[in-house]
């Protein structure tokens, strides 16, 4: 039993670790960056509501296509006591872009405002393209 445990939890650690897939130059790329301090995890969830196996990035389809992502981060408690402990906060939000370009790179970044999370969608020029349209939070 204790073998299975180790290979099991080998597995998971390999798993974390594999390298991102080349990037295909008939498609478009989307990386993902938390600059609030507060930011802890944003992965891929979603893509055009499909789930996604490898939540590191996006590739896509030149096109439209609906991006959903999980962000995760702290928010600074209030108060004295067990009120200054920092909250943790999960939430998806859904990205809306329509003129996805093959071979080009996109930035996804998400960032919150105390409990109010928000996401925008950058092209390689750092220009906005697209902002969340929907959020829904669970914690």
């Amino acid at each position: 039993m204790r073998r299975l445990l180790l290979l099991l939890a080998a597995g998971a650690f390999v798993g974390c670790t594999s390298p991102l897939p080349a990037v295909d130059p008939q498609m478009a790329w989307v990386d993902f960056a938390t600059p609030s301090p507060g930011g802890k995890l944003l992965m891929a969830e979603r893509l055009d509501n499909q789930r996604l196996s490898d939540g590191r990035y996006f590739q896509v389809t030149p096109g439209s296509h609906e991006l959903r992502v999980r962000f995760d981060f702290e928010v600074l408690g209030g108060g004295s006591g067990l009120m200054n402990a920092p909250l943790e906060r999960l939430c998806y939000l859904t990205i809306n872009y329509d003129h996805f370009e093959a071979g080009q790179r996109y930035l996804l970044e998400a960032r919150s405002i105390a409990f109010t999370p928000s996401a925008r969608l950058y092209n390689a020029k750092r220009e906005i393209v697209a902002e969340d349209r929907l959020t829904n939070c669970v914690m």
